[in-house]
C-alpha cells in the first residue's frame, strides 16, 4: 500500500474551506492509502507561539480533526514533537541544503516581508524540515495545494541529493497529488476571494448558531439584477457557491430562478443559507465539543499515534545513520 504523509499548521479553529478541501481529501487517503497525517507544532515555532497557545492548539486541532472524521484505527495522526527522528533528519538535510537555494524559495521571501523582525533560522529551513516530515516514513504522495509546489520540489531535490551523496536508492521522491480532478473552492462571503483564517471572513465548525447567522447576513450583495439572466457579480456569485455546497439542490435552483428572472430578495437568501450553514455545521461542532472535553481521549490518540509514527521513524533513520556511517 502506498505511503502518504501530510502537516496540520496549528493555527486555529478549521473553517468550511478547510473542510471541503484538505479534510475531505484526508478522510478519502485513510482508506485506500496507508497515511500518516501529524500536526506540525514545530513548524509553528518560526512565529514564537506561548507555550499555553501552542498547546491549546494542538488539542483544538486534533480534536476537529477527530471530529470530521479521522479514525485513528485507519490512518496515524500524532504530534510532530512526539517523534524525535524527524528532528535527527532534519539536521542531516540541512547539512546538504544551501543557502542559495533556500533564500530563493518564495514561501521564505513572503515571510521575510511578512515579519522582517523575526526572519529565522527556523523560517530560511521551512523545506528541509518539511522533507524530514514527510520522507521519514519514505512517503511517495503528499496532498498539498498549488501553493506548496515549489516546496515539494525542494522535497524531491532533498531526497534525490541524499540518494546521490551516498550512492542508494532509499527516498522515493515524493509526489503532489490529489484524489479529484477539481477541489471544491469555498469562497468568503466578504465579496471577493476564498475562505480563509488571514482574510478573516471565514465561519468555523465550531461557530454557534448566532455567530453563523450573523456571518452570513453581513455578506456582501447589491441592488439586486436589472435584466434576466444577468451574469452574477462575484460577491453574489460567492452566496450562490456556498449554498451549492450546503443546501439542496431545490433551494439552490429556486433562489438561482428567482436571480434570473429579478425577483430575488437577498434578505431571504441569506436567511436560508444561513439556516442550511447551521444545520451542517450543528453535528460536528458537537462532535468537537465532545472530544475537546475528553481530555483522556486526546492523550490516548497522542500516544497511540506516537507509537506507530515512530516506530516508521525509527525504521528509516536506522538506515540513514547506517547509510551515512554512524554506529546505530
Amino acid at each position: 500500500m502506498e505511503i502518504v504523509a501530510s502537516g496540520i499548521r496549528p493555527t486555529g479553529n478549521l473553517h468550511l474551506g478547510n473542510y471541503f478541501g484538505a479534510l475531505k481529501s484526508f478522510l478519502k487517503m485513510q482508506d485506500e492509502y496507508k497515511c500518516f497525517f501529524f500536526i506540525a507544532d514545530w513548524h509553528s515555532l518560526t512565529t514564537h507561539p506561548k507555550p499555553e497557545n501552542l498547546r491549546r492548539s494542538v488539542k483544538t486541532i486534533l480534536s476537529e480533526y477527530l471530529a470530521c472524521g479521522i479514525d485513528p484505527a485507519k490512518a496515524t495522526i500524532y504530534v510532530q514533537s512526539d517523534v524525535r527522528e524527524v528532528a535527527e533528519l532534519y539536521l542531516y538535510l540541512n547539512m546538504n541544503a544551501y543557502l542559495g537555494e533556500l533564500e530563493r524559495v518564495t514561501t521564505f521571501k513572503e515571510k521575510v516581508r511578512a515579519q522582517p523582525d523575526n526572519v529565522n533560522a527556523g523560517l530560511l529551513t521551512y523545506p528541509s524540515l518539511m522533507a524530514s516530515d514527510v520522507i521519514i516514513h519514505r512517503a511517495v504522495k503528499v496532498p498539498v495545494g498549488k501553493d506548496q509546489e515549489q516546496n515539494m520540489e525542494m522535497m524531491r531535490k532533498f531526497a534525490r541529493r541524499f540518494n546521490n551523496i551516498y550512492n542508494v536508492e532509499f527516498f522515493p521522491e515524493p509526489q503532489s497529488f490529489s484524489l479529484s480532478e477539481k477541489a471544491v473552492k469555498v469562497p468568503g462571503l466578504d465579496g471577493s476571494g476564498k475562505m480563509g483564517k488571514s482574510e478573516g471572513n471565514a465561519i468555523y465548525l465550531v461557530d454557534d448558531e448566532k455567530t453563523i447567522t450573523k456571518k452570513v447576513m453581513s455578506a456582501v450583495t447589491d441592488s439586486g439584477p436589472t435584466q434576466p439572466d444577468s451574469v452574477k457579480p462575484e460577491p453574489i456569485q460567492n452566496l450562490f457557491a456556498m449554498m451549492e455546497i450546503v443546501s439542496t439542490p431545490d433551494t439552490y435552483l429556486y433562489f438561482n430562478e428567482q436571480y434570473n428572472t429579478c425577483r430575488i430578495r437577498y434578505g431571504d437568501m441569506k436567511k436560508q443559507l444561513a439556516a442550511d450553514i447551521n444545520a451542517f455545521c450543528a453535528p460536528v461542532r458537537d462532535k468537537i465539543n465532545a472530544i475537546s472535553a475528553d481530555e483522556d481521549y486526546l492523550e490516548q490518540v497522542m500516544r497511540q499515534g506516537a507509537a506507530k509514527a515512530s516506530e516508521s521513524a525509527a525504521a528509516t533513520l536506522k538506515a540513514v545513520r547506517e547509510i551515512i556511517g554512524f554506529k546505530n
